[in-house]
């Protein structure tokens, strides 16, 4: 006799295991799982991921290339003994930017009476403000807004001075600086320095791959800066081509040079010395466009001079010999 169906059963199931038929397999799939776990960053849950929202929408706000800084772009100087120091050396400012609430302390008094004194604006700004101005620098509530520098156009300034000497309104001849491949803002700053100690015209530097007029050339420069001209050559070949023709005579300083520094005939004519890096020295393009390549004698155990030690040298030389000219 056939046995009564048990409870629960139903005809379509035959008492088979799996999944039903249209049931798409659902449980082989909850069998395989979900995979690796996501990063925190990636879970909408996590406060990792807020943070990182925060982050893309803030670089998302910021100006293409923020980390690498143009010459047409606002400089920026950050920290308390900084500011200080810009703001006693007289660096040209736009704005002095503090943060809310900011703890007094006896630098930011004094940064806040040198911008009064000096008629620089001060403005309040939020810490995240002043983290992305200075991006993400160790600002300490300070930041000093610099405007860029504008650069001179270096065969003009070559032309107008000659043109001030042959007139007899320049007691002496052009006397120019060139930089190749300097790219260190205190290197500029200390040969401005030279540069006004010895009435030197001016100073050329290359519009690419060369150091700039930046907060930490000024400040280096002790004012000096503000006294000599910088010129910009777009490319310093063609440049110091361009002096050869107008009667400037191309002097590289470097240490297997052909001519001695000392006594230097061409020391009374219209010059621009060229000085290269302390490691790579002159180019050999620009070595080729000097008239003559000049060494400094110094002793045996020495390499090489620092670019700022070697102008300045060079220029106490040409100042003796100019002097003993008129003399």
């Amino acid at each position: 006799m056939a046995s009564a169906p048990r409870s629960g059963s139903s005809r379509g199931n035959s008492g088979k295991k799996g999944p039903l038929k249209g049931t798409g397999g659902h449980g082989r799939k909850a069998l395989e799982g979900k995979g690796p776990t996501p990063k925190a960053e990636d879970r909408e849950y996590h406060k990792a991921h807020r943070s990182k929202q925060l982050s893309e929408r803030s670089a998302a706000r910021r100006p293409a290339g923020r980390n690498t800084r143009s010459r047409h772009a606002d400089e920026t100087v950050a920290g308390r003994n900084s500011v200080v120091e810009a703001l006693r050396a007289s660096i040209p400012a736009k704005a002095l930017h503090v943060a809310t609430r900011i703890e007094m302390d006896e630098r930011v008094r004094e940064a806040l009476k040198l911008a009064a004194e000096r008629g620089v604006p001060v403005l309040e700004n939020s810490k995240p403000e002043l983290d992305r101005m200075t991006d993400d620098a160790v600002h300490q509530g300070l930041v000093l807004q610099v405007p860029p520098y504008q650069y001179a156009e270096a065969l003009e300034l070559a032309r107008e001075s000659l043109e001030r000497w042959e007139k007899g309104y320049a007691t002496a001849p052009p006397l120019f600086i060139a930089l190749d491949g300097i790219t260190d803002p205190r290197n500029l700053g200390a040969i401005l320095r030279s540069a006004a100690a010895f009435s030197a015209h001016a100073v050329v530097v290359p519009a690419r791959r060369s150091v700039g007029v930046t907060a930490t050339a000024w400040k280096t420069s002790a004012g000096a800066a503000a006294r000599v001209p910088v010129a910009q050559a777009g490319n310093l070949n063609t440049t110091l081509k361009d002096f050869k023709k107008l009667g400037i005579f191309v002097l590289g300083l470097d240490g297997g040079g052909d001519r001695s520094l000392t006594g230097l005939p061409l020391a009374t004519e219209p010059v621009c010395l060229v000085v290269g890096s302390e490691g790579k020295g002159l180019s050999r393009l620009v070595r080729e466009n000097c008239d003559q390549i000049v060494s400094i004698p110094i002793a045996s155990e020495m390499e090489s001079l620092n670019a700022s030690m070697a102008v300045g040298i060079s220029l106490y030389e040409i100042a003796v010999q100019r002097g003993a000219g008129r003399a």
